[in-house]
């Protein structure tokens, strides 16, 4: 026997049924902080040698740091 239930529903109504927290007014926030964050930087991304001047301007023991983690991850070893 195969029984199929169909439920029409928001999102918002469907969130409430099942108790989770309304999170509408966190997301908004993000949204709204990565948007500004965006256009502040839309020169610098839009521009390709600004981009890598930034890009360049990461510190090599950073880079490194990061690639070790990176073949550490790879190789399945654990720190410590």
């Amino acid at each position: 026997m195969k029984l199929t239930i169909d439920i029409d529903c928001t999102p918002h109504e469907a969130r409430q049924f099942l108790g989770l927290p309304d999170v509408e007014a966190l997301n908004d926030m993000i949204v709204s902080e990565m948007t500004k964050r965006a256009q502040d930087e839309m020169d610098t991304l839009a521009d390709p040698q600004k981009f890598m001047a930034r890009m360049a301007g990461v510190s090599a023991t950073g880079m490194e740091t990061m690639q070790a983690l990176m073949m550490a991850a790879m190789s399945g070893k654990k720190d410590g």
